[in-house]
């Protein structure tokens, strides 16, 4: 029995000692797959960084304290002896690329007995990887600390990592072999004209970058690569740094890339070659990667010897007419009217004159119809010459169409021109001209209820705004202004071209009406500038009387107590209380009546009786007072009569 109870404490003992180990060494064999759980099968694509969602479920009966999970370097250790023996690797393919960190430990902390906890691990898939299914070992380790390879792995005979299946499509901008070829490209110019420009006017434009590959590219850097031969490069380099940088441009996304040059004074026409160098990273953590592409620009200013074709020695050299200002008169264009537009056309050439001056103007059109059209004339006009240095004024008439938005259109000036050296020169320039569309808007009908209040008392004011203009009308005010009322201001807010805002406002009277009760009501507006408009004004008829006193002989002071009727009970008072006072005149009525009756009754009967009874009953009063007050009883006509 003792030997028993011995062996029974001996058991106990070790139990408790093992129960003091952490929970991991009741894990069974592949016991890491019993803490992790993953819901639904990962998928990732070549190239591209993936996340492995898992849940850690603590079921040891314990607390588990510094837990951490990471990929497990097993495979990766039996693909490498593999390879260096000589051997075919047969295992599993560890699918993510290595880095320093790929087998960091990611902390989950401490997880509560019968407690879970979500975790996720990330990779960058690797792009030599064919489509499939792949094997991602896993394990856990105790004792961890974050962004270390430290801790205690589970270590029993027949212990493994936990292996998650996830499943690998090779991305779009992979080729075939796996080869890092054209994973991201760009496009340059993609759905643009070429950018032209003409000596000395600076040339503006921007440059269209696309990436055409389905992976986005972080951290981008579009390099103009200059060159100070006017042969291959026609700007004048003034900017220390051509660099623009975006953030990241998303694959399939496009981007403008401005860029404002002035062209050289020597450079000849034609189309120039700018090779631009593109750095960019495949990932917020990758390595820099190049691209170089190329883009094309035209140039307009002297032609080269060899180019001149069928001119000889006197046809070389040409005069350059530019637009050197402009103005409207009025100032401001809007739709629909008339204006007059003067250009300011000079002869920038040093010393070459211009003779023989076709301009004609050609507007910018929307959807087929010219923007700008002329009433009456010609929009070609003749100037005889044009000497060098010089500048000459045209006016025309035009108007802008009622129909068009409120923006900025161009008007092409084509010329056609002689110098000494060159007939029948052909250029262009460009003018851009705002247009302006006029804020439009009406009311609806205004209703005022009620349209009569006292001093003191309130009205409510409703009524809709309606843009019927073409423009957006910005932060909408409405006053209402009068000697009889409080001013008040009704903020509506932006109204957009074809849609109303609503005015429901209170009014509240401060003065009686003493002319015809006109109130102002004021509506105003800004411009997308900010500015205010003028004030829009119409009118409403509103009646103020005085506040209403108490009747005197209500107040307390008469005969009768003051009533003070409740709030919203003054129609029903004005019936109520003449009912009570006329019943009360007809019951005192009727109690006058009734008395003076039995007066009369009692009258009759004292002349039958004696005279001696009558005095005697004449000289006690007492006695005839209590005969009075005696209670009778009626015959039945005298009843009804007293009902009546």
């Amino acid at each position: 029995m003792k030997k028993g109870r011995k062996g029974f404490l001996w058991l106990l003992a070790i139990l408790m000692i093992i129960s003091a180990v952490p929970g991991v060494a009741f894990a069974r064999p592949g016991s890491d797959e019993s803490y992790i759980e993953v819901k639904k099968v990962p998928s990732g694509k070549t190239g591209q960084n993936m996340t492995i969602n898992m849940v850690f479920k603590n079921n040891e009966g314990i607390d588990l304290n510094n837990v951490a999970i990471r990929f497990s370097d097993e495979s990766v250790n039996e693909e490498s002896d593999a390879k260096e023996n000589g051997e075919t690797y047969s295992g599993s393919t560890f699918p993510f690329e290595i880095t320093s960190d790929t087998f960091d430990n990611k902390m989950i902390g401490t997880v509560k007995n019968g407690s879970s906890k979500n975790v996720s691990l990330t990779g960058k898939v690797r792009r030599d990887l064919a489509d499939g299914y792949y094997s991602v070992p896993i394990e856990v380790v105790f004792g961890a600390t974050a962004g270390g390879k430290d801790g205690s792995p589970i270590s029993f005979p027949d212990a493994r990592p936990a292996t998650v299946n996830i499943w690998i499509t090779k991305s779009a901008a992979t080729t075939e072999s796996g080869k890092d070829e054209g994973t991201i490209r760009f496009e340059l110019g993609e759905n643009q004209n070429t950018p032209s420009g003409i000596y000395p006017q600076t040339m503006n434009f921007n440059m269209n970058v696309r990436n055409s590959s389905a992976v986005t590219a972080f951290d981008v850097n579009v390099r103009m690569k200059l060159d100070q031969d006017s042969t291959k490069f026609p700007f004048d380099i003034n900017d220390g740094n051509y660099t623009r940088h975006y953030d990241r441009i998303g694959g399939g996304e496009k981007v403008e890339v401005p860029y404002s040059m002035n062209i050289r004074k020597d450079v000849y026409s034609g189309y120039y070659p700018i090779t631009y160098i593109i750095e960019y990273r495949d990932s917020t953590d990758g390595d820099v990667q190049k691209a170089e592409e190329t883009f094309y620009v035209k140039v307009q200013n002297k032609d080269k010897e060899e180019e001149t074709g069928d001119f000889n020695a006197n046809d070389r050299t040409k005069a350059r007419l530019i637009v050197d200002g402009f103005q409207t008169n009025p100032e401001t264009v809007y739709a629909g009217e008339e204006f007059e537009m003067i250009l300011h056309m000079k002869n920038a050439s040093e010393n070459v004159a211009a003779s023989n001056i076709l301009f004609n103007l050609e507007s910018e059109k929307v959807t087929d119809s010219a923007v700008f059209t002329m009433d009456a004339g010609s929009s070609s006009i003749v100037v005889n010459s044009l000497p060098a240095g010089q500048t000459t004024d045209i006016k025309l008439k035009l108007r802008a169409g009622a129909w068009v938005d409120q923006r900025t259109y161009a008007i092409t000036i084509n010329e056609k021109y002689d110098s000494p050296e060159f007939k029948n020169a052909e250029e262009k320039v460009t003018v851009n001209i705002p247009v302006k569309q006029v804020s439009r808007l009406n009311t609806g009908t205004i209703e005022i209820m009620p349209d009569t209040i006292s001093v003191g008392s309130e009205t409510n004011v409703m009524f809709p705004i309606n843009n019927t203009g073409k423009v957006l009308l910005y932060n909408v005010m409405v006053a209402f202004v009068g000697d009889t009322i409080q001013q008040t201001n009704s903020y509506v807010g932006n109204i957009k071209p074809g849609e109303s805002g609503n005015v429901d406002s209170m009014i509240t009277g401060t003065a009686p009406t003493m002319d015809d009760g006109k109130i102002k009501v004021m509506i105003t507006y800004e411009d997308e500038n900010g500015v205010v408009s003028d004030p829009i004004e119409k009118e409403i008829t509103l009646t103020v009387t005085e506040q209403e006193d108490l009747d005197p002989g209500m107040d307390g002071s008469g005969d009768f107590p003051a009533v003070t009727e409740p709030e919203g009970s003054s129609q029903y008072g004005k019936i109520v209380i003449p009912a009570v006072i006329a019943v009360l005149v007809i019951g005192t009525i009727g109690t006058v009546f009734l008395l003076k009756r039995r007066k009369k009754k009692k009258e009759a009967e004292a002349d039958a009786l004696e005279p001696d009874a009558l005095e005697s009953e004449a000289l006690e009063p007492e006695a005839l007072e209590s005969e009075v007050l005696e209670p009778e009883v009626l015959d039945p006509d005298e009843e009804k009569d007293n009902e009546i």
